[in-house]
């Protein structure tokens, strides 16, 4: 069972998210918060597997409860969702440590499997948030960054392996590009992650276009 905390300052919101997510056997609503301290204070004492975490809140902002939340080791996945299509969000909410970001006007479908995704510990990465992510890393002027030492620890196969994260490709999709199991795919991505001190596949996206691992096509 995935317990998720509903955390938005507008009531019929709240109750919104709840409706459609209690339709799914696998998924419990244990809480919600209406600010961000007291989000803060639910993923701790009620120990959720997710936050649905609004931006904009009363108290403290859905930012800096993220980062609040995060900070610890055993904390929950949080996934970020907010009716404001903007680059600063997008960008706050992945280096607070968000594992996934979503716009409120996408479908129930799209939350619900938001939800699980990001409940096994996968990162969320809409084909047009990584567009905008090489946008910000490629955009004319700025030279990418270098990182040798940390990139020479990776076997050749978990460089392959974050250039085809950084394409957004699922681990279902890695096997199958790379002719491997699924285990052994998530073996691999862990190791990336750690030999790169990044805490999860978002993370890794941002770091091969701003280091350089990968550049757009076109």
């Amino acid at each position: 069972m995935i317990r998720v905390l509903v955390a938005d300052d507008h009531h019929l919101v709240r109750t919104g998210f709840r409706v459609i997510l209690e339709t799914e056997e696998d998924i419990e609503v244990i809480g919600e918060a209406s600010d961000g301290v007291r989000a803060v204070d639910l993923a701790t004492s009620a120990r959720p597997d997710v936050v649905l975490m609004d931006v904009e809140m009363p108290g403290i902002d859905g930012l800096e409860a993220t980062r609040r939340i995060v900070a610890a080791d055993t904390g929950p996945a949080v996934l970020i969702l907010t009716t404001f299509d903007r680059d600063d969000y997008l960008f706050a909410a992945l280096e607070a440590g968000a594992s996934g970001f979503l716009l409120k006007n996408g479908t129930p479908e799209a939350l619900i499997d938001a939800v699980r995704v990001v409940a096994r510990g996968d990162a969320l990465l809409a084909p047009e948030i990584t567009r905008r992510v090489i946008a910000t890393f490629t955009r004319p002027g700025m030279a990418a960054r270098t990182d040798g030492r940390r990139l020479s620890e990776l076997t050749p196969r978990e460089h392959e392996v974050l250039v085809l994260l950084a394409g957004g490709a699922s681990n279902a999709e890695i096997a199958a590009a790379l002719q491997l199991g699924e285990s052994t795919v998530k073996t691999h991505v862990s190791r990336v992650l750690t030999k790169l001190s990044l805490r999860d596949r978002t993370q890794a996206v941002v770091f091969a276009y701003e280091h350089g691992v990968v550049t757009p096509r076109g």
